[in-house]
């Protein structure tokens, strides 16, 4: 049996040819035209005013935050299941990441640990759509609690693309601003890639000095602000473009692949799946919670069946080592598991998962 890998990117022929016909132009290879194409689609699908487009989405929830306001020394509450890249961006210029534990059915942001974490040097509230979901009392819940205590409310919506609130609104809007990344695993991919959207005009112009060395147009060597470089390429737009053309496709399949899972699991009391609302929302990937995840994984691989381990709650990380109570993110460090989860998953492969999982458990 072919191996079924946890997650594996898609590129197809049109990719292939359209890097084709870009490298026959002769083209400088650095952010150009294709870029800015690139940037108002993203802009055009999530409904924002503004996107723009750098190296990584590291880098993009970092000068999300810098362009936000935010500077060393600040506090921002972030949730402590994420993936590290979240609190990372923050220590990049000096913040301080403040851990609050997660909501047990959907992994979102816990509004009540968040509203105690505050205290007089908290600047902001860095949200995570885990998974590309909505949390239990609604995205202006969050908001409303950044703007009764004066906070910049951010949207880390790395996972999230073409998931929206149920307002219909693209979830990365409630805030100020949001995230994504177009690395390997997401839903699309550049290979390496983020993107900041923003409906405002100030931030978007920070943004675009801030990846351009503070320059105050293109081009020019003119800098009346401190700058970086970490700009994107149009080798990655190329990709890009097409990747968001089959963007629709993936979003409905992604929801078939988990409704075919659930469908097929069950009956099987050892799994429990997240909420997950698929009318409004798509999953990046399939999550659970599996007991004897660790047997059951080695099980799987044995078989020819990719998993990942979910992430490991931040704080018991060497690189951060903070004490506290985290009873849902220490739940999902024990038993999370990610069952295979690509967009060109067969109905067929998940049969043989699912099967898989259920000889493994009786």
């Amino acid at each position: 049996m072919n191996f079924i890998p946890q997650m594996e990117p898609w590129f197809g022929s049109e990719e292939k040819e359209a890097m084709n016909v870009y490298m026959e132009e002769g083209g400088w290879l650095t952010e150009f035209r294709r870029t800015a194409l690139f940037e108002k689609m993203i802009a055009e699908y999530t409904g924002a005013k503004h996107c723009v487009v750098v190296n990584n989405g590291t880098i993009s929830l970092t000068l999300m935050a810098m362009a936000a306001g935010i500077k060393a020394g600040d506090e921002v509450i972030v949730p402590n299941y994420t993936m590290i890249a979240t609190p990372n961006s923050l220590m990049m210029f000096g913040a301080n990441p403040v851990f609050v534990d997660v909501e047990a059915e959907n992994l979102c942001m816990d509004i009540h640990q968040a509203e105690k974490a505050i205290t007089s040097k908290t600047k902001a509230i860095m949200f995570v759509n885990a998974n590309g979901r909505n949390p239990k009392p609604g995205i202006e819940a969050f908001a409303d609690l950044c703007k009764r205590h004066n906070l910049i409310f951010l949207e880390d919506a790395a996972q999230s693309l073409g998931s929206r609130y149920p307002d219909g609104r693209h979830q990365g809007t409630s805030g100020v601003a949001g995230s994504f990344s177009f690395s390997a695993p997401k839903v699309i991919s550049t290979g390496q890639g983020g993107a900041v959207i923003t409906n405002n005009d100030e931030l978007a112009t920070s943004l675009r000095k801030l990846k351009d060395f503070g320059r105050t147009g293109g081009g020019n060597d003119i800098h009346d602000s401190i700058g970086y470089n970490f700009k994107f390429t149009e080798m990655q737009a190329v990709i890009g473009i097409e990747q968001m053309k089959k963007l629709p496709w993936r979003v409905e399949r992604k929801k078939e692949i988990l409704k075919k899972y659930h469908s097929q699991l069950k009956h099987i009391k050892e799994i429990t799946f997240f909420d997950q609302d698929l009318v409004h929302t798509t999953p990046w990937f399939i999550d659970v919670l599996a007991e004897k995840r660790d047997e059951l994984a080695k099980y799987l691989k044995e078989r020819g069946i990719g998993t990942r381990i979910m992430y490991p709650p931040i704080n018991r990380q060497v690189a951060y080592q903070r004490h506290g109570v985290y009873t849902v993110s220490d739940l999902v460090g024990e038993k999370g598991l990610w069952l295979p989860s690509s967009a060109q998953l067969t109905d067929e492969q998940i049969l043989t998962i699912t099967d898989a999982i259920g000889k493994f458990y009786k």
